[in-house]
């Protein structure tokens, strides 16, 4: 497992670059798609832009709830800088950088809500009669890092084992 190699001001700019990408994918599609109508064939019908709002989270579901979204929110970005600092030290390039998207991509949605009380979304997958629901790139770095977070603790799992002495050997089942 790779250990930290770059100063901790490193995760803080790939955590600004994230938001910005987002806020700027987000005033473009403001400027140039109309809300809830027009839509932008990318990959013929199974990959649109389009132009919507969510007062919700993930899916639409807990529309109206933004003060509930902005608490969870702040309390999700103070556990990420905490942790972040924490793993500084002893964790994985991995992990820290999964860290800094999901943490660029919760203040890009942040913001959204806090300012506007809803979010920008556009990207639309269709799969035959059945359309994904509409997300945007702050969405998307969180998935992202949440991935990266997952495929970092498989990889220290396995080096673990393999410290160890476990390897892919594998374990004997103890009779009771």
């Amino acid at each position: 497992m790779q250990r930290r190699v770059w100063p901790i001001w490193t995760y803080y700019v790939i955590a600004v670059v994230v938001f910005l990408i987002d806020y700027a994918s987000k005033k473009i599609i403001n400027r140039t798609v109309e809300l809830d109508t027009e839509k932008i064939p990318v990959l013929g019908d199974f990959f649109v832009i389009t132009h919507i709002r969510n007062r919700g989270a993930a899916f639409g579901m807990l529309q109206e709830q933004r003060l509930f979204f902005l608490i969870v929110t702040v309390v999700v970005v103070v556990g990420i800088l905490w942790y972040l600092h924490r793993s500084f030290r002893s964790g994985s390039t991995l992990l820290l950088v999964a860290l800094a998207v999901i943490l660029g991509g919760a203040v890009g949605n942040f913001l959204d809500r806090a300012l506007f009380g809803e979010v920008v979304d556009f990207l639309q997958f269709n799969f035959g009669s059945y359309t994904f629901p509409i997300f945007n790139l702050a969405d998307t770095a969180i998935c992202i890092g949440v991935g990266l977070v997952i495929l970092d603790s498989f990889l220290t799992m396995k080096q673990e084992n393999k410290s160890n002495g476990n390897g892919d050997q594998p374990q004997e089942q103890q009779s009771v």
